[in-house]
């Protein structure tokens, strides 16, 4: 687990979390279980995207009003949540997904790993907002790559405790696996309404598993050396620069003193 948990998850968040969790697993994967209306082609992510985000947002915010109300935040979480998701925006400026380097990632596991998960999903969610922002990549596609960040945020504060070096060559391989789910899931807000050729595309009136190994040979023959690359991204940069900063958000930490010990004395 994380050292400090600048953001706990009380019921009310956790609640808010599991809401938004699921409306974006339904909205990556209803084509799978019910048929678009008029087909797949005549369907798209475009017109169901305003309303994906618009229900996302104010999860994302009831999150956070609820660990105030709680006393679960504080300013001091606050500020730290805006400065590295500021950070992360900017990352994403300089490296908009290319070639699938995402060196956003990196933070934004760090975060979670150093200030717990609640930290890590809201800081992983809007740096992708912020991203967005900057670059003037918003469109149907952003509500879906937020929530997948949060994910990747809330994961890494899941780790358990390990000694030294050891953390580190674990979060980089948490990352390498997320940099591949990332990619795979993302696939998914376009994938079921394009046709790429014959036992590639998604086919109406299919199986869900059949639909499923069609997806596969996709992913294989079109995005798995794209995600690689964030993966590996992700791995070399944990690996060169967690230990440094690592050391550098843990003396913030307690600095803030998140969590004090508290002391009756007479």
């Amino acid at each position: 687990m994380s050292d400090v948990v600048a953001i706990r998850v009380h019921a009310s968040a956790a609640v808010a979390l599991l809401l938004a969790s699921v409306v974006t697993l339904g909205a990556f994967g209803w084509p799978f279980v019910f048929q678009p209306a008029g087909g797949v082609e005549a369907s798209s992510h475009g017109s169901d995207a305003p309303w994906l985000f618009a229900m996302i947002l104010p999860l994302l915010a009831a999150i956070v009003l609820a660990e105030l109300n709680a006393g679960g935040i504080d300013a001091k979480a606050i500020a730290l949540l805006g400065m590295l998701s500021a950070v992360g925006g900017a990352l994403r400026a300089l490296s908009p997904g290319i070639a699938g380097l995402e060196p956003s990632f990196a933070l934004i596991m760090l975060g979670g790993r150093v200030f717990g998960r609640g930290f890590g999903f809201v800081q992983g969610a809007l740096s992708l907002f912020i991203g967005a922002l900057i670059t003037g990549g918003v469109g149907p596609w952003l509500p879906f790559q937020m929530m997948a960040a949060g994910w990747v945020g809330f994961l890494a504060g899941c780790l358990p405790v390990k000694p030294g070096r050891l953390e580190v060559v674990l979060m980089a391989c948490l990352g390498f696996f997320l940099g591949l789910l990332y990619g795979a899931l993302m696939n998914l807000w376009f994938w079921p309404f394009g046709r790429y050729g014959e036992g590639l595309s998604f086919v109406e009136g299919a199986s869900a598993a059949s639909n499923l190994v069609n997806y596969g040979r996709y992913y294989l023959t079109t995005s798995v050396v794209w995600d690689l690359a964030r993966g590996i991204c992700t791995f070399l940069l944990v690996l060169l620069v967690g230990t440094p900063l690592l050391r550098a958000l843990r003396r913030v930490a307690r600095l803030a003193a998140f969590n004090p010990d508290v002391r009756f004395e007479r």
